[in-house]
């Protein structure tokens, strides 16, 4: 019987239960199930265990080594062999021109671009505030 996943049990019971029936056909009762369980666990996934955008160094990266495009290409993007060298060392943060042509000259996803940006200001919110103390001012009697 399928039932909503609510606990980590629950999920591990339909992890399980998926790879019973994984090889299942389409058409039958078993893919259906197949069906409605990874619908299920993806829905518990995003909210359990989300799993972060990579930093916009890490999507670069990986866009050259897949071959999507090349160094120089890159280099004509953002406008020049230094500004490459200092983004791809992290010496250098992207501006919002550079996030802008990276999106549209080689569709690498604005989350990735701005995933660092994001991780900083959660871990700010995350940080207790240091709150200065209250300077006691005596009263003039």
């Amino acid at each position: 019987m399928i039932k909503p996943i609510r606990t980590e049990r629950d999920h591990a019971n339909a992890l399980a239960r998926i790879d019973e029936i994984f090889a299942a056909t389409p058409g039958t009762p078993e893919f259906d199930e197949l069906d409605v369980l990874a619908t299920l666990v993806e829905a518990y996934e995003k909210v359990h265990h989300p799993i972060d955008p990579p930093s916009p160094i890490e999507a670069i990266k990986f866009r050259i080594d897949q071959g999507q495009f090349t160094r120089s290409q890159l280099t004509r993007v953002l406008g020049g062999r230094s500004k490459v060298t200092e983004v791809l060392n992290r010496r250098r943060a992207l501006s919002k021109a550079m996030i802008v042509l990276l999106h549209l000259e080689f569709s690498i996803p604005y989350e990735s671009l701005l995933s660092d940006i994001e991780r900083a200001q959660k871990a700010s919110r995350r940080r207790p505030s240091k709150a200065k103390p209250h300077s006691r001012v005596k009263a003039a009697s």
